[in-house]
């Protein structure tokens, strides 16, 4: 009988342990089965508001309305949930050719309330797509 010298007799039984500390988990901590995704942290980001008033739908495909925000996807991706202060709870579902950066838009009813809010400064909260 020829043996490969590659293979060892006794390697088999590191397959699970290998496995769980390549995934970065160890075993028995019952936090996160292994391949499981972990749910996203929220954290904070400081960016421009900016109030806009216009029909139309979103690239999500949904109708503009009161807590619809329009961002740059490569900051936050589309159907991020946020919490922005003073406007409430939002979803990220449209993009701007004008939004860049920490930049985004939100939706207002009417162009008195769009201009009452103008443009400010908050740090809004990041949570996560749906």
């Amino acid at each position: 009988m020829v043996r490969c010298p590659l293979v060892r007799r006794g390697t088999r039984r590191w397959g699970i342990a290998l496995v769980a500390i390549l995934a970065g988990t160890a075993l028995g901590t019952g936090n996160s089965a292994v391949g499981q995704p972990q749910a996203p942290q929220a954290y904070r980001i400081k960016v421009d508001a900016v109030a806009y008033s216009l029909p139309g739908k979103t690239a999500l495909g949904i109708p503009v309305r009161r807590g619809v925000v329009a961002v740059d996807p490569k900051l936050i991706p589309l159907g991020t949930k946020l919490h922005v202060p003073g406007y409430g709870r939002s979803l990220a579902a449209d993009v701007g050719t004008a939004i860049k950066g920490r930049l985004i838009d939100l939706w207002f009813p009417t162009l008195a309330k769009a201009r009452a809010w103008g443009r400010r400064t908050v740090t809004i909260t990041v949570y996560g797509t749906r």
